[in-house]
């Protein structure tokens, strides 16, 4: 009699990601082009490295002081104290009062997982969750399966091709009190000074407790202190929050991953207290965090003349992502394309919105062989000398060809 397999009943899970990689790399056509990439890419189409990083490879390859043997529960010391320093300035008000702390977690969402974990028992009386960012986030999966009631929205307006900062206050407002609110993306907002207040009344009066994702601080503008400035709003209003903080794209060490649970408590006994359970959670989750990556960043934010080769670095890449945005919006322009695409240059960040409709990206697809997900919301780092002049030619010719069907 055979053996039933106790995986009968698992069916295949629906496809997340990698799946418009596939098509592109079976794709034949020597002109193809692929502008979805999730890192950096430099004008030769390889993925962006800090110049200072193989440095920092190379000393810690032959470093015989090195010690590899398991680091605490809590990770990197070294490596905590210097990205919350990078994230909040060295004289902050919440690190010079000592109520600030973090963990060193797993990958890019690894501070997710935990914080979801930690929000899961010690907040039993709110378990809904809303995520709100400029684009869908795999975050919402990991609330989800924890079971989280989970409400997505975004700041992106599709119609109107821009930012719109009200939807964070409308959702607010909305929310049901005591509830978490996932915020990625909100120095991207540009909040007035009004707007910040009614926001930060809002959610006090509701007690939302905020976790903020920080996952390319510097990236969006070349500025650290001004891709982060918002946190200080929330700071100097006496708000409690988790914060995912990741600095692995910022280097460019993208296969070692590695970032922090940043915790913000009303003193130093409290944050102790949620320290030391994150530490149960995290010797359940993963025991041993990976230090590759942790070293690599410690050692050049610990020296101050490598910190700054780095920030010049990050500075000259966020540069080059501006000029290029700057040449697609003037090539599109010069060939006559309907509309306006002042909202290209509009966005910060590499990854922005190229304000394409379902159509139009189809078209790019299975026409010119321009491989971009279905928003539109493509790696504008992907775009080069080489292929700026097809990309913007098959974008005019998309939106042109589609014109008369809307």
């Amino acid at each position: 009699m055979p053996t039933l397999s106790v995986f009968m009943d698992v069916p295949l899970a629906q496809r997340l990601e990698g799946s418009l990689l596939k098509t592109y790399k079976q794709d034949n056509c020597p002109n193809k082009i692929f502008l979805a990439f999730r890192v950096c890419m430099t004008s030769e189409g390889h993925p962006w490295v800090s110049s200072v990083v193989p440095k920092i490879r190379l000393q810690i390859a032959y470093d015989p002081s090195l010690n590899y043997e398991y680091v605490p529960v809590k990770g990197m010391k070294s490596f905590t104290e210097a990205s919350l320093k990078l994230l909040f300035g060295k004289h902050s008000q919440v690190i010079v009062e000592n109520r600030v702390g973090g963990v060193h977690t797993v990958g890019d969402n690894g501070a997710f997982q935990l914080g979801a974990q930690f929000l899961k028992i010690w907040r039993k009386d709110s378990q809904i969750v809303y995520i709100i960012s400029s684009k869908k986030e795999p975050y919402g999966l990991v609330f989800q399966d924890m079971g989280f009631t989970v409400c997505e929205y975004s700041f992106w307006d599709s119609k109107q091709l821009c930012i719109d900062s009200n939807v964070l206050l409308d959702v607010v407002e909305q929310a049901p009190h005591g509830c978490i609110f996932v915020i990625g993306n909100l120095g991207d907002c540009n909040l007035t000074q009004s707007q910040w207040a009614r926001l930060m009344a809002s959610m006090k009066s509701k007690q939302i407790f905020p976790f903020f994702d920080i996952p390319n601080q510097g990236l969006s503008t070349g500025d650290l202190e001004e891709d982060t400035g918002f946190l200080q709003y929330f700071v100097s209003q006496g708000f409690e929050f988790f914060c995912s903080q990741s600095l692995s794209k910022t280097f460019g060490i993208y296969d070692e991953g590695v970032g922090i649970l940043v915790v913000v408590a009303l003193n130093n006994q409290l944050l102790l207290c949620v320290l030391s359970q994150l530490m149960k959670l995290t010797h359940a989750l993963w025991l041993n965090p990976p230090t590759t990556g942790a070293r690599i960043i410690t050692s050049i934010l610990c020296n101050p003349a490598l910190q700054e080769e780095w920030k010049q670095s990050l500075k000259g890449l966020v540069e080059n992502i501006m000029l290029i945005k700057e040449k697609v919006k003037e090539k599109l322009r010069l060939l006559g394309t309907p509309g306006s695409w002042d909202h290209i240059t509009d966005q910060n960040g590499p990854h922005s919105y190229l304000g394409l409709n379902f159509q139009q990206v189809e078209y790019l697809v299975k026409k010119k062989h321009i491989y971009l997900p279905k928003n539109g919301w493509i790696n504008f780092s992907c775009i080069n000398a080489c292929n700026i002049d097809y990309i913007t030619q098959s974008i005019s010719e998309a939106v042109l060809s589609t014109k008369g069907s809307e």
